[in-house]
């Protein structure tokens, strides 16, 4: 069986792949105070949880918090005595990384763009509806060429109760109407279906450029909510593409 992990700046997503079939996901907070002892004993406790711990023989890790990159990669040695792959730009990749700087690239992105690749038909644009709202563009030739970032739904939702003294906060959802009749209908008109706005003028543009429609895959924890509104836009929600991502990158690498 195979672990993978992505950490992302608020969240961390776990998987378990037992061949090509996710079995388990699981979830921890990211949190860069933590030590490598903390993490091995969440890992062991997960899994023991579940049985799975001898099972496992491999790790991958992707990640956009760097410290917490090498905390794992140490936790999972330490407690699960696997050296763990970690996933960036020089990675063996089923893509092109075709960008002004490649380092700049998050490991996360490079997963979303290879799970892409291999699962759906190019040219395509992953919509990622994370901490932030990030766009990854493969083309037809399977080329990453880049894309877009965004402020998330979380974060224009905590931005609009942080600095207006009477906005309260709110649980993010999709409103039934766009004309708001009270306070937090307006705000979340505003959050959510000025979101949507912005995703479907943004794939426009994306697909004006590449010359071609596209292929649109949303991800991330809020793929769904955004969906019925976009039905018309996004063609598939694919919660766990990132970790399918590096489940392939791993056996890609793992030589």
């Amino acid at each position: 069986m195979l672990l993978v992990i992505d950490i992302g700046n608020t969240n961390t997503s776990l998987g378990i792949f037992e061949e090509d079939k996710l079995i388990h996901t699981f979830a921890l907070s990211s949190d860069i105070k933590k030590t490598d002892d903390e993490y091995g004993i969440s890992l062991l406790t997960i899994l023991n949880h579940n049985n799975l711990t001898s099972k496992v023989k491999g790790a991958i890790v992707s990640s956009v918090v760097p410290q917490l990159c090498e905390i794992y990669k140490s936790a999972i040695k330490k407690y699960l005595n696997i050296e763990a792959i970690t996933l960036s730009y020089k990675s063996i990749l089923p893509i092109k990384l075709n960008l002004k700087n490649n380092k700049e690239i998050g490991a996360d992105r490079i997963a979303n763009a290879a799970a892409a690749t291999i699962k759906y038909s190019l040219p395509a644009i992953v919509i990622d509806f994370g901490t932030a709202t990030t766009f990854d563009i493969v083309d037809e030739n399977a080329n990453f060429i880049g894309g877009i970032i965004a402020p998330g739904l979380k974060i224009q939702a905590k931005s609009l109760s942080q600095f207006t003294s009477k906005l309260p906060k709110l649980k993010i959802e999709a409103p039934n109407e766009a004309i708001g009749s009270d306070t937090i209908s307006a705000m979340l008109s505003g959050i959510v279906l000025g979101h949507g706005a912005m995703i479907e003028g943004m794939i426009r543009r994306c697909e004006k450029e590449l010359g071609k429609k596209a292929t649109v895959i949303a991800t991330g924890g809020y793929s769904d909510v955004l969906f019925n509104d976009l039905d018309n836009t996004i063609n598939y929600i694919d919660k766990n593409l990132t970790l399918f991502g590096l489940k392939e990158l791993y056996y890609l690498n793992k030589e």
